[in-house]
């Protein structure tokens, strides 16, 4: 594996096994946390998604981004809100990610310590917002250096059409990659146009990524490591799923991981 990929992946999951489609119990959501955060990929995982009513079932010692608002110092939060114009205030030392309708100006949060959450997917087909959409989304979040995180329909490295559900009766949708996402927003961070990024994010095919331990380029761009890294650091955060396994198969079935 790249150094590239490396700085790429480094955290970038955040486990959500508690929450559809996945939906597990939450014994068994914290033991698949607990084994991935000592298993070989430990340094893919982030912080474990809780809802903020079950956090106190939940290891203290574990980085955790809490479904609402915490009732504890945690590393971090989620809120649904109308707008970005209109956030509610957490406790001092929470990272709050407030989720904004995908068509939102996140510009408000710009110079807070508040972050932006964007929906990419969810259990039916019109929940998952076009290339464009997304793309404007995280262009909008550049502009106003606010960081971001993703949720949902990223299970997959690449573009794909993909089933909704784990059930067997589950309708496919074109799912966004979450390896096209976060170098769709490296490359607008560092400097590349809306249409760049819709291209990236419209990519289905590893063999347009080139990848070496000095960068990466498609399309005609490039990625060096150095901008790359806190792109990652300081702009796209995370992605919570409801699976760790998928998304690291996928990755190792590329030759990727």
């Amino acid at each position: 594996m790249t150094e590239t990929l490396r700085t790429l992946l480094a955290g970038l999951i955040d486990y959500a096994g508690l929450f559809p489609p996945a939906a597990l119990e939450m014994g068994e959501a914290k033991r698949r946390y607990a084994s991935y955060s000592v298993g070989e990929h430990a340094w893919v995982l982030g912080r474990f998604v809780v809802p903020a009513a079950r956090l106190e079932e939940v290891d203290p010692s574990w980085r955790c981004s809490v479904i609402g608002m915490p009732t504890r110092v945690v590393d971090a939060c989620e809120i649904k809100v109308e707008s970005a114009s209109e956030v509610p205030a957490v406790l001092p030392g929470v990272i709050a990610y407030y989720e904004v309708p995908i068509t939102d100006d996140p510009t408000p949060l710009a110079g807070t310590t508040g972050r932006a959450k964007v929906r990419t997917g969810g259990l039916t087909p019109d929940a998952f917002p076009s290339s464009a959409v997304l793309a404007g989304f995280i262009a909008r979040c550049t502009a106003a250096r606010v960081p971001f995180k993703a949720t949902a329909g990223l299970h997959h490295p690449l573009r794909s059409v993909q089933r909704c559900t784990y059930d067997a009766d589950s309708p496919s949708a074109m799912m966004h990659g979450f390896v096209n996402v976060f170098l769709a927003a490296a490359r607008l961070w560092n400097g590349g146009s809306e249409a760049e990024a819709v291209a990236t994010l419209d990519e289905q095919s590893a063999d347009a990524f080139a990848w070496d331990d000095a960068g990466v380029a498609w399309h005609g761009q490039r990625l060096t490591v150095e901008q790359l890294r806190p792109a990652r650091e300081q702009f796209a955060i995370s992605f919570g799923s409801c699976s760790f396994e998928e998304p690291v198969h996928d990755l190792r079935q590329l030759g990727w991981l």
